[in-house]
């Protein structure tokens, strides 16, 4: 009798737990297009889901990873206007893998420039990883357009990061990985795998170019998330995949990410104190770890964090992936928030527990 009534206390206990939020079903976008941004880049930019709805931006991570189609289904169809585009050199902008004029700021414009194209006032903002950082970078340099962020994996590029990632830190998590990651290095040169990568991804030798990339590409495609993916890996180390991801990356780390302090994002806090913002961080991430999300969360304690215990860094963990689609569901029925003439916004004065306002929400 004793072990029937436990059974049905644990059949009531599954029975009653809340399903995990997935992704909404596949979609086409309505129009597609090229951008030119400079005399060297055009970008690719697509439209899809409610062309009258709220319009929202995905900016992929990397920086070169570009987009997928499965990125327009973390937000739903019939609330949004869902806007992708492909980052320089990256995805379907052109020319490929191309470092030149290509930096952080670069970038930063280049969303200002496709939002006066596309004829958006503002627009609510979603990244992750190098996602997270560009969003920030744009909000900060553009508080006026942006009327709600939704991050994950927060990356803010500092030296310390970098340091973590590709020189020492992660690889005692990953000894085995990082043995095929430093493989194309010489010994001599192993002091600053960086610099040792950067040399060899912007070499004229196309196999020592392809070598290179396999291996930082790889290190990546294997670590970002909690259980290894053999697709995931797959994708990061297809040829083409792997020659913009390195590159890019490795270009734009080389070069502080174009920032003009190592810690420049939080020292610039303050000029997107006012806006509505979700963090969904992975308690296992190795790419991104959680210290720089609970860093930006201490010095924005406005901004929702939310930590998912059993998950790394990638949005299609199953925990990571609900939480993002809540905060996307309860971004729908934000009100627009409009700018008085000192940048300040205006909206109906109500706070919004949900998004955790003026809440640590851990």
């Amino acid at each position: 009798m004793q072990k029937l009534f436990l059974s049905f206390l644990f059949v009531c206990s599954f029975l009653s737990a809340e399903a995990l939020r997935t992704l909404y079903p596949p979609i086409e976008p309505y129009r597609t297009g090229y951008l030119p941004v400079d005399p060297i880049h055009t970008l690719y930019f697509e439209e899809s889901g409610n062309p009258e709805g709220k319009p929202i931006l995905f900016l992929h991570g990397g920086p070169g990873i570009g987009t997928f189609p499965y990125h327009r289904t973390f937000f739903d169809p019939a609330h949004y206007r869902i806007i992708l585009f492909d980052q320089r050199g990256c995805g379907k902008s052109l020319p490929f893998s191309e470092l030149e004029n290509n930096t952080t700021w670069d970038l930063v414009e280049d969303i200002e420039k496709l939002r006066n194209h596309l004829q958006v006032e503002n627009w609510v903002v979603f990244g992750g990883s190098w996602g997270s950082t560009l969003a920030l970078s744009y909000a900060i340099k553009h508080p006026e357009n942006v009327n709600g962020l939704i991050l994950r994996g927060i990356f803010l590029c500092r030296p310390k990061e970098i340091q973590w990632y590709y020189q020492f830190g992660a690889h005692h998590i990953f000894p085995d990985q990082w043995e095929h990651y430093i493989s194309p290095i010489p010994l001599e040169e192993r002091n600053d795998f960086v610099q040792a990568f950067y040399k060899r991804l912007t070499s004229s030798d196309p196999q020592e170019r392809k070598i290179a990339a396999k291996s930082w590409s790889g290190w990546e495609g294997a670590t970002s998330k909690l259980l290894f993916d053999a697709a995931n890996f797959a994708s990061y180390t297809a040829d083409d995949s792997a020659d913009a991801i390195a590159r890019i990356e490795c270009h734009y780390f080389i070069h502080n990410t174009f920032f003009e302090t190592d810690n420049w994002i939080i020292e610039n806090i303050d000029a997107i104190r006012h806006i509505h913002c979700v963090i969904v961080q992975g308690r296992y991430d190795i790419c991104c770890p959680m210290e720089s999300a609970w860093e930006l969360h201490r010095a924005w304690p406005e901004a929702k964090l939310e930590i998912i215990p059993d998950a790394g860094h990638a949005a299609s963990e199953p925990g990571i992936l609900d939480a993002l689609i809540r905060a996307t569901d309860a971004f729908q029925s934000e009100p627009e928030k409009k700018h008085n003439a000192k940048g300040d916004q205006e909206g109906n004065g109500q706070q919004d527990d949900r998004l955790g306002i003026n809440k640590l929400g851990h």
